[in-house]
């Protein structure tokens, strides 16, 4: 059913996908009808008045493209409904996809995310997810069969990261699990800290970012920080400077909160987008000189980090069942600390030539 809530997860946690609840290939013979008309016959409890919300706030296409309420449907139209949250019933391929698992028991799994790997499954990515991932390890005598899954489209999946953020998750293998894990995030008891490398030298050696985080109004794929109550959720970064590099800065941040892409956005809102967030600026030349040693240093960094420099360094939180705090810590990945190799020589031949 469509709705007007534009929530990202029950815990709050970071996700850059959309979901599709609806495809609808429209007949050869279809006659020319109001969208809005058109989808009150096909979708069951739909009012006119959701559609409207919904075809206003971009969460319905035609041909892949928005609409106006007034558009007429024509024969072999393809329509989507498409959301930020998933749908309530869908199926998943359990696919025996390499996981590297930090800790398992009967409760719950801690793994280490690689870069580039989508969590679930969601508009354009059906297959090859971490969740895909997930279901085979729980039921490898299902391999490559379609189970059915619940209104949470992530089995055991208590929050998120983005598709090129690597390190930690925690994720549930049962309902009491899952309820006292996805509390624990929504009262904030959850400690979490991320490594970051950021354009600029950050002058403070601590600070605190707060601004509200909603979606772009102009871009809905990317984020963007609004004055408080106007627009989005509340929002809180931490960040704590570890190492400097002249032109970039490597921080670690812990989050108060856990909004949809947040420390990226929250660090290009302060002038310190992440390094290689494309999405964010922080793939462009953003601090430095114009030497072409240097614009040829930066594009060789680039290449080997082609998205943001964002590790989940560290997860803790109390175990569901024996009530012990747990605590685990990963390494960045091998080009993530080649990256930072690379900036830790760069910076330390420039002090010296000055």
């Amino acid at each position: 059913m469509i709705n007007n809530e534009e929530e990202v997860s029950s815990s709050e946690q970071e996700n850059e996908e959309l979901y599709e609840h609806h495809n609808i290939i429209c007949d050869k013979g279809q006659e020319l009808l109001r969208i809005d008309k058109f989808l009150m016959t096909r979708i069951q409890n739909l009012s006119r008045n959701k559609v409207q919300i919904a075809l206003h706030a971009g969460n319905i296409t035609v041909n892949k493209k928005n609409v106006k309420p007034n558009y007429r449907v024509k024969p072999g139209d393809i329509i989507s409904v498409i959301f930020s949250h998933p749908p309530k019933v869908a199926e998943l391929i359990c696919e025996n996809i390499p996981l590297d698992i930090i800790y398992e028991d009967d409760d719950l799994l801690v793994i280490n995310k690689a870069a580039g790997m989508v969590v679930h499954p969601a508009y354009g990515h059906y297959k090859g997810t971490l969740v895909n991932a997930v279901a085979y390890h729980l039921h490898p005598h299902m391999e490559g069969k379609v189970i059915m899954v619940d209104e949470t489209l992530r089995p055991g999946l208590v929050h998120r990261i983005d598709k090129n953020t690597s390190g930690l998750m925690v994720l549930s293998k049962n309902d009491n699990a899952m309820a006292h894990l996805v509390a624990q995030f929504y009262n904030r008891t959850i400690q979490r800290h991320y490594w970051a490398l950021v354009w600029g030298d950050v002058k403070q050696n601590e600070g605190t970012v707060t601004g509200h985080i909603g979606r772009n109004i102009a871009n809905r794929k990317v984020m963007d920080v609004f004055a408080d109550g106007s627009h989005g959720k509340h929002a809180v970064t931490h960040y704590t400077v570890l190492k400097r590099f002249t032109y970039t800065t490597l921080i670690q941040c812990k989050l108060e909160t856990g909004r949809t892409h947040q420390i990226r956005v929250h660090m290009k809102h302060i002038g310190h987008p992440i390094f290689g967030d494309f999405e964010y600026g922080g793939d462009k030349i953003l601090k430095g000189n114009t030497s072409g040693s240097y614009m040829s240093f930066i594009q060789k960094q680039l290449a080997i980090m082609p998205y943001q420099a964002l590790h989940a360094r560290s997860l803790g939180f109390m175990h569901p069942v024996t009530k012990k705090e747990i605590y685990f810590e990963t390494n960045p990945p091998s080009n993530y600390k080649q990256l930072i190799e690379s900036w830790e020589n760069y910076s330390s031949n420039t002090l010296k030539n000055k």
